[in-house]
């Protein structure tokens, strides 16, 4: 068995992209500028985005924070995205998700500029996704395709099952492993809550992309032998023994089901640190982009 290490995978990323930053500023150029809106006072998101600040700093980027009330209109909101768009130093920029219930969540991701759509949410670069056209990926399913390649985990011609139909992860997934070239070439099987027989469609699964958000989900009878595990699961569960009083648990009972994987992701540690990881490389893809080189995204 072995762990597929998102966090050493990341730090690898974030190394080499510094190592790009440095070649801009030795010769004078621009260097990539990130800038995140976050709307309200949600305790998880602003620690994500404080994450994706430290993250800036570390490869050399400029970033800017926008704080905005929970109270802020939709209007002020899509006022403030156009001020982004139109901001030639701003590369590329993110809206933290989730938004307040005041705003419509759609049409505020439909008004982000897509060359500066780094989260890969826009229509546009969806479709250009799906097409298999040079675009930006979104930075989970960006993050998966990573670590699998890094590893060099066998996906052609493999049953991969994905588990949950969110924009954000299971349907890009369910995209990407069945598009030609690697990874990918699988055959895939798209599950959700309305599945019949979900648990025998996982267990003729080569590789399981659980991305449901249901604290161990996955038992190890759920699993055959050898299979490739990645948990996209994040879920806080409330724990007194730990400082913080919650702990993080994945979709999937790693003890268990780590037995029988041929390779898995922790939780955390796996592909958590791989989203800002790729959230950094689409913003260098949009600086080099911006600046008149190609995107060098699959």
């Amino acid at each position: 068995m072995t762990i597929l290490d998102g966090k050493k995978v990341s730090n690898d990323i974030k190394t080499e992209i510094a190592a790009e930053v440095q070649k801009m500023k030795d010769a004078g150029e621009k260097v990539p500028h990130l800038a995140a809106v976050i709307v309200g006072d949600d305790g998880a998101s602003l620690t994500y985005v404080g994450s994706k600040v430290r993250s800036c700093e570390r490869v050399g980027f400029e970033s800017t924070m926008v704080r905005m009330s929970h109270t802020t209109s939709e209007l002020e909101l899509l006022d403030k995205i156009k001020e982004l768009n139109q901001n030639d130093d701003i590369d590329g920029f993110i809206i933290q998700l989730p938004l307040p219930p005041q705003i419509n969540t759609q049409r505020v991701l439909m008004a982000v500029d897509p060359s500066k759509d780094v989260d890969g949410f826009h229509p546009e670069n969806f479709g250009r996704m799906a097409l298999d056209m040079s675009t930006f990926i979104p930075a989970t399913p960006f993050g998966i395709l990573e670590l699998l390649e890094r590893y060099k985990v066998d996906t052609k011609g493999k049953h991969t099952v994905v588990i949950g139909r969110s924009h954000i992860v299971g349907r890009p997934m369910s995209i990407l492993m069945s598009r030609k070239g690697w990874p990918g070439n699988s055959t895939v099987t798209l599950t959700h809550s309305n599945t019949k027989n979900i648990t025998q469609i996982i267990s003729q699964a080569d590789i399981v992309i659980s991305a449901l958000g249901v604290p161990n989900f996955l038992k190890a009878e759920m699993v055959k032998d050898d299979a490739v595990v990645i948990d996209v699961g994040i879920t806080r569960v409330e724990d007194a023994s730990r400082p913080k009083g919650y702990r993080i648990v994945g979709d999937v009972d790693f003890d268990e089901v780590s037995k029988k994987a041929s390779f898995i992701t922790p939780v955390p540690g796996g592909v958590g640190p791989m989203t800002i990881a790729m959230l950094l490389k689409n913003t260098l893809l949009a600086r080099e982009q911006r600046s008149g080189s190609k995107i060098g995204q699959r």
